[in-house]
């Protein structure tokens, strides 16, 4: 009887046992808090407070999974925000124009994501769930990854048989530690700081904006030698917003109330600010600090048999730019593919961790250029130590040989360049050449396909002025004007 034990009862861990569920006669996923009965955040997760989107790839994939999911996550209140057809974009090069292209991002807040997806998942039992139950190191050797020992409910240690262990205990995972216990490799990992900072709040919004509102993103402004400064503003579920203000070393947005409005208003547009103004606090303002990109190169290590890592365990990106549920659901699905391909034995051990870290590779790059080009823009050099510069060099080189623009990308372009990676393009010039292609960009018209050509070569064009792009969605506008009628009296 094969059995596998997936460590970590996060999006990440959760999702790997429901694969490993069509796979092996026991599952057995270990979990070190105890779930929330509600949407809820868990007690585990370091962010679950803080905004979170699933885009539209890992949209996808989260219902190749668990078909359905994305209806229930809707039906239970989440919303749906085309990119940037229902989102107010404000970049460091000026106002997105209004236009649907098939890409989107869903919004709700953690803690429902992750009890629709646990509802789903372990709801028909192939999954046994243990609780309260601490991982504290793995049984074998350097070539044979045997079980893994845990301490449930504080009780003394036990032991656990496994065909396979699965690692998905996220950025605190202790399997560097636990491999070298056993006589295994040391793992390589690097380290990009990105110096970034952020700070959330929940709102009940205003009934008339409640459900209309757009996706709201002021990206932060790239002034040479200031702190960079921007928000977010989605909608979530049960009529709130949830409210993330971001800012560079120097520039952190504090946790008081009246630091924390002040801050949202000095910011470069004060949309954010206004509506928060209109909108009822919920709770307090938490910080997040631990945004560096951590990357541990499992897959360059002679892993003992039986052992794999995934989510962010092995690759944790700065949660800032949103791709971590994505990954973590593409992983599933590389796995799901992979155990398929080979079932649980010697022929899926000897590649699964490098096609894990494959699904991994995109998220990683584009984060690190990113993180990257913002603390070069701020200090007007390269930012960070030595590990960090080459990181950085790494793919700003690569950027140039495939002709990728150097300034930042926008939320829309990452969307557009991580379609394209999943097709082998990874080049936004490329991009206007195979434009034809309708599996690259599933929706729009004529005009919006010649948008959407014209963001990836970088081509210019007028720019929207404040109210025309506010005036691209009608009720925040009406809104809005009412709010200056209201102020000028």
């Amino acid at each position: 009887m094969t059995r596998a034990v997936v460590l970590g009862g996060g999006l990440a861990g959760v999702l790997a046992a429901t694969v490993l569920a069509g796979h092996a006669d026991e599952v057995v996923l270990v979990e070190g808090d105890r779930y929330p009965s509600g949407p809820r955040p868990r007690r585990g997760l370091p962010q679950s407070h803080h905004s979170h989107v699933l885009v539209a790839g890992g949209a996808r994939a989260l219902d190749a999974l668990l078909p359905g999911t994305v209806d229930a996550l809707l039906a239970d209140g989440a919303h749906l925000r085309d990119l940037p057809g229902d989102a107010l974009i404000y970049s460091a090069d000026g106002w997105f124009r209004r236009l649907h292209t098939g890409a989107h991002l869903i919004s709700c807040t953690r803690g429902l994501l992750d009890q629709v997806v646990r509802r789903r998942a372990l709801g028909g039992g192939d999954v046994e769930v243990w609780e309260d139950t601490r991982a504290l190191g793995l049984s074998g050797d350097e070539v044979r990854v045997t079980g893994v020992s845990v301490s449930r409910q504080g009780s003394p240690p036990e032991s656990i048989r496994a065909d396979l262990v699965v690692d998905a205990t996220g950025r605190r995972s202790q399997s560097p530690r636990w491999l070298a216990e056993i006589g295994a490799a040391d793992i390589e990992e690097v380290s990009v700081a990105t110096g970034l900072a952020y700070a959330t709040r929940l709102y009940r919004a205003p009934v008339d904006l409640a459900a209309t509102i757009p996706a709201i993103m002021l990206h932060p402004g790239t002034e040479k030698g200031r702190p960079a400064r921007g928000a977010t503003l989605f909608p979530v579920e049960d009529g709130r917003w949830i409210v993330t203000l971001t800012g560079t070393r120097g520039g952190e947005p504090p946790t008081d109330e009246q630091g924390y409005a002040a801050f949202a208003r000095s910011l470069r547009h004060p949309i954010v600010a206004d509506l928060m103004a209109e909108a009822t606090p919920l709770g307090v303002v938490r910080p997040y600090r631990d945004t560096v990109n951590r990357r541990r190169f499992f897959e360059r290590a002679r892993l003992p048999a039986g052992f794999a890592v995934v989510g962010d365990a092995a690759v944790a990106v700065n949660p800032i730019h949103s791709h971590g549920m994505s990954v973590a659901a593409l992983g599933a699905l590389r796995l799901r593919e992979e155990l398929a391909r080979h079932g649980i034995g010697p022929s899926l051990f000897a590649g699964l961790q490098a096609a894990l870290a494959e699904e991994a590779e995109r998220s990683w790059r584009m984060a690190v250029e990113q993180d990257t080009q913002r603390a070069g823009q701020q200090a007007g050099r390269r930012a960070g130590g030595r590990v960090e510069e080459r990181a950085g060099d790494r793919v700003a080189e690569r950027a140039g040989r495939d002709g990728a623009p150097r300034r930042e990308p926008n939320a829309f372009e990452r969307e557009i360049r991580t379609r394209l990676a999943q097709a082998k393009l990874s080049s936004p010039r490329l991009a206007a050449e195979f434009f034809g292609v309708q599996t690259l960009i599933s929706a729009g018209t004529a005009t919006d396909r010649s948008e959407i050509a014209r963001v990836l070569t970088g081509r210019p064009e007028p720019l929207l002025t404040d109210e025309e792009a506010i005036g691209q969605y009608p009720a925040l506008a009406a809104w809005r004007r009412t709010r200056l009628t209201a102020a000028t009296g």
